[in-house]
């Protein structure tokens, strides 16, 4: 039997998305909003190849059944197999808030605006009213399990702090200080290191596996959230004048 080195595998995977990221920004430096549409998508693909079909990910806005919607959210991880519906509007997705699993920005670089950002942009998804309908399995009705919290991290390329943020105290205290529903569960900073919030502690990855590090930990994040809950379409059909 033929042994591989399964550490090699990852660390070859990181190692290409490092150079198309630092490609992107090499040849659309003078072009911010092109630098970073091309490094959502080249994320949102990355993800796409490697999480489970029962997943997608898109640039999306979330919206709620009460009418109201998140800001644009740059990758969006959402139920694929039981959500019923996404509105698609001049080119963007619009998703229904019981189907997300996940919400990440994208950015070029970490810093303490870039953390708030994300931490503003994960409360607007957070902060939508999620609908839940009871589970019918073989004819019966059975209470829903309760809702989770939705997911949130900040993905980027290179780190502004003069430390790694592992050894930055900066770093840390932006993390801790995030509160109710703009705390970041994840994130990934390729050239440096990736990390895990956990309560009040944070883990860190090795400098080398800030990409394997991150995927495993949101993979696992997302099998313990289970599957989306089911959504009360009823609520959604109210605003139509057919009754």
């Amino acid at each position: 039997m033929k042994k591989i080195d399964v550490r090699e595998l990852f660390l070859d995977q990181q190692k290409e998305m490092i150079t198309n990221l630092e490609k992107i920004r090499k040849h659309t430096i003078n072009h911010a909003p092109t630098t970073g549409d091309a490094s959502e998508g080249a994320w949102a693909e990355w993800l796409r190849n490697y999480l489970p079909n029962r997943y997608n990910v898109d640039r999306a806005i979330v919206v709620s059944s009460e009418g109201f919607e998140s800001d644009a959210i740059d990758i969006v991880i959402y139920d694929q197999q039981y959500s019923p519906f996404v509105w698609f509007q001049e080119g963007i997705k619009k998703i229904p808030a019981e189907s997300v699993y996940a919400v990440i920005e994208c950015k070029q670089d970490i810093s303490k605006g870039q953390i708030e950002y994300a931490s503003d942009k994960a409360k607007s998804v957070r902060e939508l009213f999620r609908t839940v309908a009871p589970v019918v399995d073989r004819g019966e009705s059975y209470t829903p399990p309760p809702l989770f919290e939705i997911l949130a991290g900040v993905i980027t390329l290179e780190n502004t702090w003069a430390d790694t943020i592992k050894d930055s105290k900066s770093f840390s205290s932006v993390i801790s200080n995030l509160s109710g529903k703009g705390v970041l569960d994840f994130g990934c900073v390729l050239n440096d290191r990736s990390f895990i919030v956990d309560g009040d502690d944070i883990h860190y990855s090795d400098p080398e596996e800030s990409l394997i590090f991150f995927f495993t930990n949101l993979f696992n994040k997302l099998q313990k959230l289970g599957t989306v809950r089911p959504i009360d379409m009823m609520q959604y059909l109210k605003h139509l004048k057919s009754k």
